[in-house]
């Protein structure tokens, strides 16, 4: 469809949207659809479980509707949606302040984001319809106009639960206009909208001596107030501050724990008796999730100080950390960089796990367990085999830290020193080491660190260079065996001939000569040995093939050599220490042959073609590697 086209089913689809109907009809429709009436925790846990809750191998809940937005806070969401499911249920959780706490850049901010262009979204399906009493300024829900009386009997009969009264004006309204028949009163549906300011409200401190109250609570129309004579008339006041505005669904505190206490008390009856203090009025009915963030210091000095206690007691703090999962790291920035304008760099491959892993680093605590070094910590968080370490160990060093991840590098650091090498004048490529540089650089800037932590981080980037030197090294290795799956395969099989031997307590035949042969000791230890199989367990081992192969076969399944991951390991450790000289020969010649010429173009050109370098962070790489290879 070109322009105009859309443009037409763009309007052709929000009229639909536009329904507008009596409170007879509305009610009628509540009938059929109890869900229309919904509170507002409610609406928020159904449009997240709408999109759907998967339970993962590990036991970890992942949220679609997060997906692609929030990496690594698996805990944090969790918290978050068990919040909303409970206050779904009208338990008395729902009468809380929600509190996001956690470092700057950790992704608190994206969170209450996502949840308010998720319930705009939303609101236009049919699912996630809502209705209100049309003009009400604070997009009343319709059944508040049936009278307390009759509430028990409707719930009795229907099922239909009731709870709140009208606003002013709409109860002057029913009384002026309507005569008090509800029957006629207009009903429209909504579209909740964060820049139309409905149902979504944000409030953000500033200045307490320039900032008002009434932008929380509306104020008086000086323009009208002449012809109703009345303050306390409703039609001489402007319900519009972000808590009216914000009602049926989402009001967002910026940084709420910075705000002056005269902004905070109003909190007090909102989040325990759902109830708005406004003017000459009596006590006006929302209801509205509150959600604010905040930093940790900022919340322990609020903790701190004792006349904070009545609104400490109804807040749920959900704590936010940094991502500490390194696959996890470097989606945050791919996504970053993808929705920048940003075409014509290219970034080498392991460039953002580099900087991912150094940014995770600097989150992690040094283990209490024995041996456990901080780069074996990141591997295990991130799901990736230590050797001596299981998942019980992964859920101890879990356990070990309940705070870990609430200091540290931000991504907002990291993606601020990437962003600053990818502009820089005359650059086409950057790789893992401009990365680290960049990264080391900032370190000389960055305003908020000491001397003993900027060291620390120093340490830190040193050993992301160490675990990337090995990365290269691995890359260039499988780069050079060009036919590495064939490589593989053969030396499996010649494995796994001399290892069903050695069980089966049998010989060989040479292919060609026909002679029995005792199986090949001195071949399967070469292999063996680099998992670090000992000799008294090479038996086991051997025999664990067998039964894996055995177990495949049953299942119609072929066994090869990347059906097990100890294997898979040994041979490709075996076929890159058989190729280590070959490689250091050819990598760090100053002035090749042409044989050894053609190997170095072949080699680029399989990293360019197979692995995601180009022409230029393919040479880097292989010069870097011949530097390594000759220390």
């Amino acid at each position: 469809m070109d322009l105009w086209e859309r443009l037409e089913a763009f309007h052709s689809q929000e009229s639909e949207l536009k329904w507008q109907g009596t409170f007879r009809e509305y009610f009628n429709r509540v009938r059929e659809q109890p869900r229309l009436a919904r509170l507002s925790h409610a609406r928020i846990y159904e449009m997240i479980a709408d999109q759907g809750i998967e339970t993962t191998d590990d036991g970890l809940r992942r949220y679609r509707f997060f997906e692609g937005e929030i990496f690594g806070l698996e805990h944090a969401l969790d918290q978050l949606v068990d919040y909303f499911h409970s206050a779904a249920q009208r338990l008395e959780v729902r009468k809380r302040i929600l509190l996001l706490m956690g470092p700057v850049g950790g992704g608190k901010s994206t969170l209450v984001a996502l949840l308010k262009r998720g319930l705009e979204n939303y609101s236009k399906t049919e699912h996630g319809a809502a209705y209100a009493i049309r003009d009400c300024p604070m997009h009343e829900e319709p059944l508040h106009l049936i009278p307390d009386a009759l509430r028990p009997d409707i719930m009795a009969e229907y099922g239909i639960y009731i709870e709140g009264d009208l606003c002013p004006v709409c109860r002057q309204r029913l009384e002026d206009v309507y005569d008090g028949h509800i029957d006629n009163v207009p009903v429209e549906r909504i579209v909740f909208s964060e820049k139309m300011r409905v149902g979504i409200g944000t409030f953000s401190p500033s200045d307490p001596k320039s900032q008002d109250i009434s932008e929380l609570t509306g104020s008086i129309d000086l323009a009208t107030i002449g012809e109703y004579g009345s303050e306390s008339d409703p039609r001489a006041y402007r319900f519009d501050g972000e808590l009216n505005i914000a009602n049926r669904g989402l009001m967002e505190f910026i940084e709420m724990l910075k705000s002056d206490e005269k902004f905070l008390y109003g909190l007090l009856t909102l989040s325990q008796e759902q109830n708005i203090k406004t003017g000459r009025f009596s006590m006006i009915y929302a209801d509205e999730v509150i959600v604010s963030h905040t930093n940790e210091t900022e919340y322990l000095h609020f903790v701190e100080n004792k006349k904070n206690e009545a609104l400490r007691d109804r807040m749920i703090l959900v704590r936010v950390p940094y991502n500490l999962k390194v696959s996890e790291e470097t989606r945050i920035y791919e996504k970053l960089i993808a929705e920048s304008g940003l075409k014509d760099v290219h970034l080498a491959p392991h460039t953002l796990r580099v900087a991912s892993m150094f940014a995770v680093l600097s989150r992690l605590k040094e283990s209490k367990k024995q041996g456990m070094s901080l780069m074996k910590k990141l591997r295990l968080l991130d799901g990736g085999s230590v050797e001596g370490y299981t998942t019980k160990d992964i859920r101890e060093l879990r356990d070990e830290f309940p705070l870990e991840g609430m200091d540290g590098i931000s991504p907002r650091y990291v993606i601020n020193r990437l962003s600053t090498a990818l502009v820089r004048s005359g650059v086409t490529c950057i790789n893992p080491l401009d990365a680290l540089k960049t990264l080391k650089d900032g370190l000389e800037q960055h305003t908020g660190l000491d001397d003993e932590e900027r060291e620390r981080l120093l340490n830190l980037i040193y050993e992301t260079r160490k675990e990337y030197d090995e990365m290269a090294k691995i890359e260039v290795q499988k780069a050079f065996v060009y036919s590495f799956e064939e490589s593989a395969h053969a030396l499996l099989n010649n494995y796994l001939d001399n290892a069903e031997a050695y069980v089966n307590k049998s010989k060989l035949t040479d292919p060609i000569t026909d002679e029995e042969l005792e199986p090949d000791e001195k071949l399967m230890r070469s292999i063996e040995e680099q998992i670090g199989i000992t000799e008294n367990a090479k038996r086991a081992f051997r025999e664990e093939i067998l039964i894996r192969i055995s177990t495949l076969a049953r299942h119609n399944k072929r066994f090869d050599y990347q059906s097990h991951s100890g294997l898979k390991q040994a041979i490709e450790t075996k076929l890159f220490n058989d190729l280590k000289n070959v490689v250091k020969v050819t990598t760090s010649t100053r002035t090749p042959d042409q044989e050894q010429l053609r190997k170095l173009n072949d080699v680029a050109a399989r990293l360019i073609d197979h692995d995601g370098y180009c022409a230029e962070c393919s040479q880097a790489i292989l010069q870097y590697v011949g530097t390594l290879l000759s220390r």
